[in-house]
C-alpha cells in the first residue's frame, strides 16, 4: 500500500507540474506553485526530485499514465495493428493538446545530456510493457515477420514514434503530429508485417 501511495504522490507532482508548464511555461512556474497545485508538500517534492529541472524527464511518466488509462478503455477486439494505431493517435492527440513543443524539446534535450537514467528508454515503463504485450499478441496471430523478435519490433516502433515527435519539435509543431502519424504509421507497420 505504501508503494502505491508514493507512486500517487509522485504522480500528483508530475501531473500538476506539467499542467502548469503548459499553461504558464516552464521558466515561469515555481516549485511552490507545483507543490500547491499537487496538494503535496515541499518535502514530498524534494523526496522525488532534486529540483524543477529533474521534472523535465518525468514527462514519460505522464505518457505512461495516459497509456494506463487507455489500456482500460481500449477495445479488446481490435487487432494488434489497430491497437498500436489507436494508442499512437491517443498519445499524439494528448501531446498536441497538452504539451507545448518547447517542453517536448526540453524533454528530448534533457534525455540527450543526462548522465543518469533516460526515462524515455526505460523498458520497465508501462509504454514498453504494453508494446511488448501487443507485439506478442501479433506474433501469436502470425501478423509480424518471423525473423523479427518481440524486442526488434518493440524497439523499432518506439524509435519510429520518437522520430515523429523529434521531427515535430524540429519543425516547431508546424503540422499536425496526429495527422502525419495517421498517414505514416500504417506504412511503417506494414513493413513489419508478413
Amino acid at each position: 500500500m505504501k508503494k502505491k501511495n508514493s507512486r500517487n504522490t509522485k504522480g500528483k507532482i508530475v501531473s500538476a507540474a506539467w499542467q502548469l508548464f503548459y499553461r504558464q511555461g516552464y521558466d515561469d512556474t515555481t516549485i511552490d506553485e507545483i507543490v500547491e497545485a499537487s496538494g503535496t508538500s515541499r518535502g514530498s517534492f524534494y523526496h522525488y526530485f532534486e529540483g524543477k529541472d529533474a521534472l523535465l524527464s518525468s514527462l514519460s511518466y505522464l505518457f505512461d499514465e495516459k497509456y494506463e488509462e487507455l489500456m482500460e478503455t481500449m477495445d479488446t477486439n481490435l487487432s494488434p495493428i489497430e491497437k498500436l494505431i489507436f494508442l499512437n493517435q491517443e498519445l499524439f492527440g494528448m501531446i498536441e493538446n497538452t504539451v507545448s513543443v518547447d517542453l517536448l524539446c526540453q524533454l528530448f534535450s534533457s534525455q540527450l545530456i543526462t548522465k543518469g537514467e533516460r526515462h524515455l528508454l526505460n523498458t520497465n515503463r508501462t509504454y514498453y510493457k504494453l508494446l511488448r504485450q501487443i507485439t506478442i499478441e501479433g506474433q501469436d496471430l502470425g501478423l509480424f515477420k518471423e525473423n523479427l523478435s518481440v524486442n526488434d519490433i518493440t524497439k523499432a516502433y518506439a524509435m519510429f514514434e520518437r522520430g515523429l515527435m523529434y521531427d515535430w519539435c524540429l519543425c516547431n509543431g508546424d503540422y499536425s503530429l496526429c495527422q502525419y502519424s495517421a498517414m505514416m504509421l500504417p506504412l511503417f507497420l506494414n513493413g513489419l508485417c508478413r
